[in-house]
């Protein structure tokens, strides 16, 4: 036997502790070299930002010098990890004895050292089956060359559901309540330490937000079905869609199970 479970989901409102500039629903950071942009709508938050190049001159982030900060704790960008990708494919072939062989090269790059390896090419029959990986190691800067721009992106923002007294957890339509905060009554003020340099000169500049508004909806009341629409024309059905998308707000997912009992 098994339980029904419904949905719901809580959504944040986000303001910016920093001067900002709302263009197309998201916020913008802006100096005298770079422009730093948010787009925050997704499951859990999204905190990555684009690096945008003002100058003709390249700028290095360094990644190492770089965090996001949670509630006062400081989540490193740089891990020093090493990626590695694999493939295999089948080929046919003439038939032929068994053959196995192996081969390896490493290169030393400005990106950091890449490991090519052909780890094995079998055959038997008709079909040959050969595989590769690469494996390349994390770089602690990122070069942003000059007008151009690049993702810098790590983290969620949020994924545990936040509790009030005073906001019901399983809300019907008509009992949908929205708590408000400000920064220093906030449950959530998070932000990005960026550290860049150009032409040898460091810089830092913080991007920090906090959670302004927190509102728990049932699904039924978090979806809207409307018309697509393209050069005039609409669509002839009507797909579903968030109802609150909004670059400045994110959400989470939560359930409701038989067992639950909780109000709050």
């Amino acid at each position: 036997m098994g339980s029904c479970a419904t949905s719901f989901y809580q959504l944040y409102n986000v303001e910016p502790l920093f001067e900002s500039v709302d263009q197309n629903g998201g916020y913008i950071f802006e100096d005298e070299n770079c422009r730093i942009s948010y787009a925050l709508w997704s499951e859990g938050g999204n905190i990555g930002f684009n690096f945008h190049n003002k100058t003709d001159q390249n700028i290095d982030i360094n990644l190492n010098k770089s965090f996001f900060i949670y509630n006062g704790f400081a989540n490193d960008y740089y891990k020093n990890r090493t990626y590695t990708r694999s493939k295999t494919s089948s080929v046919m072939a003439t038939n032929r004895p068994v053959i196995t062989s192996s081969e390896a090269t490493t290169t030393a790059t400005s990106t950091g050292t890449k490991t090519t390896t052909l780890f094995s090419t079998r055959t038997t029959g008709l079909s040959s089956t050969v595989g590769n990986a690469v494996t390349e190691k994390e770089d602690s800067i990122v070069t942003v060359p000059a007008r151009t721009t690049k993702r810098v992106s790590e983290y969620p923002i949020n994924y545990a559901l936040i509790r009030s007294c005073d906001m019901l957890k399983y809300p019907m339509t008509k009992d949908i309540k929205t708590m408000k905060y400000d920064k220093t009554s906030s449950p959530l003020v998070f932000s990005n330490r960026i550290y860049y340099s150009i032409a040898g000169n460091g810089k830092e500049v913080e991007n920090e937000f906090y959670v302004s508004e927190i509102t728990n909806y049932p699904s039924s009341e978090f979806f809207e079905y409307k018309n697509l629409e393209n050069c005039g024309q609409k669509s002839t059905s009507k797909p579903k869609h968030f109802k609150y998308y909004d670059q400045n707000k994110f959400y989470i997912k939560y359930q409701k199970t038989g067992g639950d009992t909780w109000k709050n």
